[in-house]
């Protein structure tokens, strides 16, 4: 399968996990299933495959900037490295939803963490941990004027 055929195939299959997660209060159980494990699964798999196939072949490495520029020169570890991106991104995004969902953050502020957790990964998450403890931390506060 060509390069161009397994990014295709990739996108269309994280865009399907997201598309769940924001739908999930509606399909909880199914959104958990698909974008938490089942979809990062399959990416991951053709993740694996081509770090299987193309590391040795492949000059750079990670000990520097460069190096890291170096990789991605190769074209089918570029490939790797955005489906490295999907499926973390989309595992994060799945358990951005559960967390929220066991936790009792309402979905609506839940909803915007996952288009930054799609595009900018870790700003999502840091979104949604901000969120999260801002509202666990009112939950836990004496009420003015209560006992």
């Amino acid at each position: 399968m060509s390069a161009d055929l397994i990014f295709q195939y990739a996108t269309l299959i994280a865009v399907a996990g997201w598309a769940t997660l924001l739908i999930s209060p509606l399909i909880p159980r199914l959104s958990d299933l698909a974008a938490a494990y089942a979809m990062p699964a399959l990416i991951s798999i053709a993740y694996a495959g081509l770090i299987l196939a193309f590391w040795t072949r492949a000059e750079g490495g990670f000990g520097s900037l460069d190096e890291v520029a170096q990789l991605f020169q190769t074209r089918e570890l570029l490939l790797a490295g955005w489906l490295h991106y999907l499926a973390f991104d989309l595992f994060v995004g799945a358990w951005i939803v559960r967390r929220g969902r066991a936790d009792g953050v309402p979905f609506w502020l839940v909803l915007p963490c996952l288009p930054l957790t799609f595009l900018f990964g870790p700003a999502g998450y840091l979104a949604f941990v901000a969120i999260r403890a801002v509202l666990l931390q009112v939950r836990a506060a004496p009420a003015i004027g209560g006992r």
